[in-house]
């Protein structure tokens, strides 16, 4: 018994391995917030192109006075272009001409969407006070991006970023959308 109770006192003094236990205690807690500091750093990342895409995409509508199909598809591309690196099969992009006429009435000229729905032109989205004059337009373009982690979760995307740019038509009072 007397030696069995010296190996628990020997054995009780031995700090030979606290650090490795020390250690395998504070690793997983470690490691989990390094991979969350990088999945928060690249979603911040793809935010922030979300904005970048928005209004890029607002300022190359607002350049034209007359926008085309094609015009319009590179201007898709350019959109697409602005997320990389990430995918941007699943890049949102609507763009609506807002008008007001003489007498103060607001209407949407057009809109065009790629994998979002385009406004009808009798629909009004909320927009912001003193934005619009009378006889003037807008081009609202709005971006929504599902943003997956490095990580990925079989619940779907990890949150949606979105934004909304306002630009105001550079060459004529209102952009005519063509063919």
């Amino acid at each position: 018994m007397r030696a069995l109770l010296a190996i628990v006192r020997r054995f009780g003094r031995d700090r030979r391995g606290v650090s490795a236990l020390e250690f395998a205690l504070i690793a997983p807690v470690m490691v989990a917030m390094y991979l969350g500091a990088a999945e928060m750093t690249m979603a911040l990342t793809a935010d922030r192109k979300v904005t970048g895409a928005a209004t890029s995409v607002a300022d190359l509508v607002t350049q034209d006075d007359l926008i085309t199909n094609a015009e319009l598809a590179d201007i898709y591309a350019a959109g697409d272009a602005i997320l990389f690196p990430n995918d941007p099969a699943d890049l949102s992009i609507r763009i609506t001409s807002i008008r007001m006429d003489i007498d103060g009435d607001v209407f949407v000229d057009w809109s065009e969407a790629r994998g979002l729905t385009p406004l009808d032109t009798g629909s009004l989205p909320a927009l912001p006070n003193g934005l619009l004059a009378p006889m003037n337009s807008i081009i609202m373009v709005e971006v929504r991006y599902p943003f997956q982690g490095p990580f990925p979760d079989e619940s779907g995307p990890l949150m949606t970023l979105s934004d909304t740019a306002y630009l105001r038509p550079r060459r004529s009072p209102w952009v005519r959308r063509g063919a």
